[in-house]
């Protein structure tokens, strides 16, 4: 009953909701290619070789892209399956096509979570299992896998605190949801927790730990750095902050910052990378406003050294987080709370900045604060005098840093354990 009801309302707020996504869709730009794949439509895919398993995995952006990237790496090197990649975003589908193009049988757009479209998919791709990266639950592809016995397992697993209060309003909605999920795979005992009072059966859940934590990152040598920060405009020898992931706001208090460090007779640049490129026309009215000198990498290499770049190109922020002196973590300065994750900063021995709340990373956060891996302000008027104090001392920073690390090294193997997982689904269907 609750799933007609949700086939019965789709449409309606698909409607509503069409002119705000179609607007969205045209400001960053790239969603014209192969659009009908939201519509069902896509790739003839062949039938797989016998013995092989065909594996559908979705990952929503770019984040989730190069997340589930070991992931896909395992499969395709242990191979008995093939890979179909879908994703949500047309910067996710960029990053999918060029990284990871060459290992899969396609990469497409993911259909429309409504019945006439996600049928039409299913009949279309046939998979013999689905894999669903964080946080894609979508009811109706759920109901599509359980009508044809196809196991979803959703790996990387958590909740916002957000996602956690409505789904704890609508729990009685959400139980039938679980029904379609195979197994769940959560990144940390408290996100297993949360699920399990959410009313997920315990013998299907498992804590497989963070993926994002298995990064495995190429650092640049001294001569890479100095040749990228020539590039950025960012000179060779003064400190760099980095606004990793920024959000509206971000950027006008990392701006006044700077001009506190400058004023406080710090030779320092600025480096701020925006959550979405497509902001990159508001951020360089700020700075024009500002007058201060700046570059918009997107550019290509600055002409002359800057006080300010802007990093306005997608896929590039683990290169560009190896300049900074110290890291600031996006979307955790009021009103924001969510946070952006950490993990890369960390993994790089960076010295981590980090607002008041971080919810979409809760367990993360207070992992690297035990570790001394992290500073955390209560607010935005923090964020100057913190960061000027970590600018004057390189050997807070270090230890700072090499805290980040050594929580980084600890942390790994979730990779493993989720494929270990993948694959025992994969025998079952074989027996």
């Amino acid at each position: 009953m609750l799933l007609w009801i949700y086939r019965l309302l789709f449409p309606l707020l698909l409607v509503v909701s069409a002119p705000y996504y179609l607007l969205r869709m045209w400001r960053r730009r790239g969603y014209g290619e192969n659009f009908a794949n939201r519509f069902g439509c896509g790739t003839v895919l062949p039938a797989p070789k016998p013995g092989v398993r065909r594996i559908w995995l979705q990952a929503v952006s770019v984040g989730e892209m190069l997340a589930v990237g070991p992931v896909l790496e395992a499969l395709a090197a242990g191979g008995r399956v093939e890979l179909y990649l879908t994703t949500t975003t047309s910067t996710g589908y960029r990053l999918a096509k060029e990284r990871y193009g060459a290992k899969v049988t396609a990469v497409e757009y993911f259909p429309l979570d409504w019945w006439p479209l996600t049928a039409k998919a299913w009949r279309r791709i046939r998979p013999d299992l689905v894999i669903l990266a964080e946080g894609e639950r979508w009811p109706e592809h759920l109901a599509q896998a359980r009508r044809r016995g196809v196991p979803v397992i959703c790996i990387n697993a958590r909740l916002s605190d957000r996602s956690y209060r409505r789904m704890r309003r609508m729990r009685r909605w959400v139980a039938p949801l679980w029904s379609g999920v195979t197994r769940l795979l959560a990144v940390s005992s408290f996100d297993a927790d949360r699920f399990r009072e959410l009313g997920f059966p315990p013998a299907r859940l498992a804590t497989t730990g963070n993926i994002k934590l298995d990064l495995m990152l190429t650092p640049l040598s001294d001569d890479e750095r100095r040749q990228l920060r020539t590039e950025l405009g960012l000179g060779t020898t003064d400190l760099i902050v980095l606004g990793s992931s920024t959000w509206p706001g971000e950027e006008d208090v990392l701006l006044d910052a700077w001009r506190a460090w400058r004023e406080a007779g710090l030779a320092c640049r600025l480096l701020l990378v925006p959550r979405h490129a497509e902001r990159r026309g508001e951020i360089e009215a700020r700075l024009q406003k500002a007058g201060v000198r700046y570059h918009l990498r997107s550019r290509g290499v600055a002409p002359g050294e800057v006080d300010v770049t802007v990093g306005d190109t997608t896929g590039e922020l683990r290169r560009l987080t190896q300049v900074a002196d110290v890291v600031v973590v996006g979307k955790s300065l009021p009103p924001h709370r969510e946070g952006q994750t950490p993990v890369e900063a960390a993994a790089l021995g960076k010295a981590l900045v980090l607002g008041p709340e971080l919810s979409n990373f809760r367990a993360i956060v207070a992992e690297l604060r035990e570790a001394g891996g992290a500073c955390q302000v209560t607010g935005a008027d923090e964020v100057a005098p913190v960061v000027l104090r970590l600018l004057r001392n390189p050997t807070e920073r270090a230890a700072l840093g090499a805290a980040a690390a050594a929580w980084h090294q600890r942390n790994q193997g979730a990779v493993a354990r989720t494929v270990a997982v993948i694959y025992t689904e994969l025998n079952q269907l074989q027996n």
